[in-house]
């Protein structure tokens, strides 16, 4: 619960900096407010909200105990003190502090370190029965190793404390780090949670396995070819087109494979009447989809490099980011209702978890929020970004609602009264649970 709540701070401070014009498009792409945005994003909001979702439910995908319960709080620490000190590296690089260059690779050694309890804790726990969606977060933890690495060179570099493979590295390499990042930690990993967790809460049966490791190869090809070919590559001095051309190629066929998979479980679902979180899971996917259709089409008009941003945006809050606000409304439902009520399950009356939520009164903030992005990719594919921060605003005006929202779910707020706290049962803390 921490992580979450964390995740969603960093959030909250990723929607403030491009309501207040920092960061792209209002500054260039690979300008150091730019690097500031993309880092709250990248790491504060989706890495840690993946984090904390993996110590969750990695255990529940192989039925295994984790590793280690004691890793997560020390992880986060480190995280949290890496990625502050990494962006007051980045001010200082662009002029808003004083010069202090040695913060870059102090906060990557930190962030190392605690991706480095993350990457252990889980993969430790994975490799106990590395099957089925299991495989997808080894994989995803393994482009994590490939993100924290590029990601570390260049800290150093930047410092200019990595010598000539640090400055070759940042002038063709910022591409590979990205892929790793986007495509394989984040994208790989949702793919193989959202496998059990749509099954699971639709009373669907699992894809089949052969299907899903296809979709996975698929992927995981995407990401070898963008690490290793794109690696040999600059290292010939031969230029990336040809290898991103082949990773764009197998990341559309991982997409499309994925595509299959999700409307298998749909189809096959005992559980007709979708929940909240299904339907804005649905959204999410239309946006993965719609961000497949947009890299196509600029790479077709020769206009992606034009409109990096505007594909990103879409791949960052319209898929992932609206995967993760669907998700988190259930899990936090779903914990809550577990620590709660189960201690007491069976020697007193207690609600069901759909009593803990009011799905009408959240349906309107995610709709406040993925109408946003929709008009933010449009923005920024128009070239308006002063209607760009306006839908900014609106999506802020979305995820306050939806945190609105969970907050009254740990404070039990929608359960009636004689079910609220029966004998026995503890109320819930809102940042931390205690199982």
């Amino acid at each position: 619960m921490t992580y979450f709540a964390m995740a969603l701070a960093w959030l909250f401070v990723a929607l403030a900096l491009m309501i207040a014009g920092v960061g792209y498009p209002a500054s260039d792409i690979v300008s150091p407010d730019t690097l500031i945005l993309v880092h709250a994003v990248s790491i504060g909001w989706l890495s840690l909200a993946m984090c904390g979702a993996l110590f969750q439910f990695v255990p529940v995908l192989v039925a295994k105990p984790l590793f280690s319960e004691k890793c997560a709080l020390p992880a986060l620490a480190l995280l949290s003190a890496g990625l502050l000190v990494l962006l007051a590296g980045f001010l200082s690089l662009g002029g808003h502090l004083p010069p202090a260059l040695w913060l870059l690779p102090a906060g990557a050694v930190l962030l190392v370190a605690g991706f480095g309890l993350v990457v252990v804790d889980l993969g430790l726990t994975a490799w106990l029965r590395p099957t089925g969606p299991a495989r997808f977060v080894l994989v995803g933890l393994a482009s994590l190793c490939a993100t924290i690495a590029f990601g570390a060179i260049f800290a150093f570099g930047l410092a200019g404390w990595a010598g000539s493979l640090g400055d070759v590295l940042m002038t063709t390499g910022v591409p590979l780090h990205a892929i790793a990042g986007l495509g394989g930690w984040l994208t790989l990993t949702a793919m193989g949670v959202s496998y059990r967790l749509l099954a699971m809460f639709m009373l669907s049966p699992d894809v089949d396995d052969r299907q899903s490791r296809l979709t996975l190869a698929a992927g995981a090809l995407a990401v070898a070819v963008t690490v290793a070919g794109g690696g040999l590559a600059i290292g010939l001095n031969s230029g990336l087109k040809i290898v991103l051309s082949m990773a764009a190629i197998l990341g559309l066929a991982s997409a499309a494979l994925y595509g299959r998979d999700i409307a298998f479980i749909f189809r096959n679902r005992k559980r007709r009447q979708l929940e909240l979180n299904m339907r804005m899971a649905t959204l999410s996917f239309v946006s993965l989809a719609g961000t497949a259709v947009v890299g196509v089409a600029l790479a077709m008009s020769d206009t992606f490099a034009a409109h990096l941003g505007a594909f990103a945006f879409l791949a960052v809050f319209g898929w992932l980011s609206g995967l993760v606000l669907a998700k988190l409304y259930k899990i936090v439902a779903f914990l809550t209702w577990l620590e709660t009520y189960g201690p007491v399950m069976g020697r007193a009356p207690t609600p069901r978890v759909q009593d803990l939520v009011a799905e009408g009164r959240a349906t309107k903030w995610f709709i406040v929020y993925y109408a946003a992005v929709g008009a933010g990719t449009l923005t920024l594919l128009a070239g308006a970004p002063e209607i760009f921060r306006l839908t900014i605003a609106a999506m802020t005006l979305g995820v306050v609602g939806i945190v609105r929202e969970v907050i009254r779910i740990r404070r039990l707020a929608y359960v009636a009264d004689p079910l609220r706290l029966p004998g026995g049962a503890v109320a819930p803390h809102l940042l931390f649970a205690r199982n």
